[in-house]
C-alpha cells in the first residue's frame, strides 16, 4: 500500500495570522488569499498536470485545530487511500483519532507522533 504521497500544507500558529499572511505576500511574495493562506500548485512525474496543491496557512495562536499536541504547527500530509491507512496505523500501534471528516475538499485524518505532534492525512477528491 501506498502510504504518504506528498505534503498537502504546512499550518502553523500566528499571534495575527492576518498580519503575518501580509508580511509573507509583500516580502516573499507568496500569493495569501482572502481566506489567510496560499495554495502552491505542482506537477511531477505522477502528476504532469499539475492538478495538486500543497497548502500555506497561519492559524490563529488559540487554535484548538492542533490539539491534543501544543506544537504550534502540524503538517497535513497526502494520501491516496485514507481509510486504509488510518486502519494501518492503527494496527501498528499509532495514535489515531476515531473521527474522520469528509467534504468537498477531500477526506481528513488526524493521527499523533512519538513526539506529540498531530498530523493531518488528507486524501483529495477524486481527480485532484
Amino acid at each position: 500500500m501506498k502510504r504518504v504521497t506528498g505534503i498537502g500544507g504546512i499550518f502553523f500558529k500566528s499571534r495575527d495570522p492576518k498580519a503575518l499572511g501580509a508580511w509573507y505576500k509583500r516580502h516573499l511574495g507568496i500569493d495569501v488569499q482572502a481566506w489567510g493562506g496560499a495554495a502552491f500548485r505542482w506537477n511531477g512525474p505522477d502528476n504532469p498536470d499539475g492538478v495538486g496543491t500543497t497548502a500555506w496557512n497561519p492559524f490563529p495562536e488559540d487554535t484548538g485545530y492542533f490539539a491534543p499536541s501544543t506544537a504550534s504547527f502540524m503538517i497535513n500530509y497526502r494520501v491516496d487511500d485514507l481509510h486504509a491507512l488510518l486502519a494501518a496505523l492503527r494496527a501498528e500501534g499509532v495514535q489515531v483519532e476515531d473521527r474522520v471528516e469528509e467534504s468537498e475538499y477531500g477526506t481528513f485524518g488526524w493521527a499523533v507522533d512519538p513526539d506529540g505532534n498531530k498530523f493531518e492525512l488528507w486524501q483529495p477528491p477524486a481527480g485532484n
